[in-house]
């Protein structure tokens, strides 16, 4: 890929950041249209993610990337996405037992929205290092123990979701281009990581 790096000549450093900032935003339209398929979104974010280390790295890529990224990560991805739905209806079962006064209720309920925020930090940061010939649920497993071994990523991913729910309570179009900004984060994350 070193043939295809492409970086604009005499641009400043505050220029080329406003650039990357740009991109998040257009990529969480793409995430956005490419997790339409409800069971989408882990490969959405995992296209997402890919295309945002190539723009950093200063390599080609654009929309046609983006799809072929995303179809290969479909493959696998929907599994995962179908796992993060049944995750989400677990807690959800869990949050009425709580509200309903079933004894523990609270506690259990608690306990199921701190394992369901885990489990959606642990496939962002999973989706953040897909690569086309990864499985899913070898990223997944690594990406758990990064969860736990990183509290200081996770926690800025955690502050990255609580961005995109903002957004979307003072204004719902807003969430759509900050999901891409979520995915960066994950990337920064991963990156933080890697060079610790």
């Amino acid at each position: 890929m070193a043939g295809n790096r492409v970086k604009a000549r005499g641009e400043s450093v505050l220029a080329e950041r406003f650039a990357v900032f740009a991109e998040c935003l257009l990529t969480g339209v793409w995430i956005a249209v490419a997790s339409l398929g409800v069971v989408t979104y882990p490969a959405a974010f995992a296209a997402g993610a890919r295309h945002l280390r190539r723009r950093t790295a200063h390599e080609g890529g654009g929309w046609r990337e983006f799809v072929a990224d995303f179809r290969r990560a479909l493959r696998g991805g929907w599994l995962a996405g179908f796992a993060g739905w049944a995750a989400v209806a677990a807690v959800w079962v869990d949050v009425q037992a709580a509200r309903a006064g079933i004894p523990g209720g609270p506690l259990v309920g608690a306990v199921g929205v701190v394992a369901l925020i885990a489990v959606v930090v642990a496939g962002l940061r999973a989706a953040a290092v897909w690569e086309p010939d990864a499985r899913w649920r070898t990223l997944l497993a690594q990406a758990w123990r990064r969860t736990v071994l990183d509290p200081a990523g996770s926690f800025l991913i955690i502050t990255g979701l609580a961005v995109v729910a903002l957004s979307a309570w003072f204004v719902a179009p807003l969430a759509v281009p900050v999901l891409g900004a979520v995915a960066a984060a994950a990337v920064a994350v991963e990156e933080r990581y890697r060079h610790r």
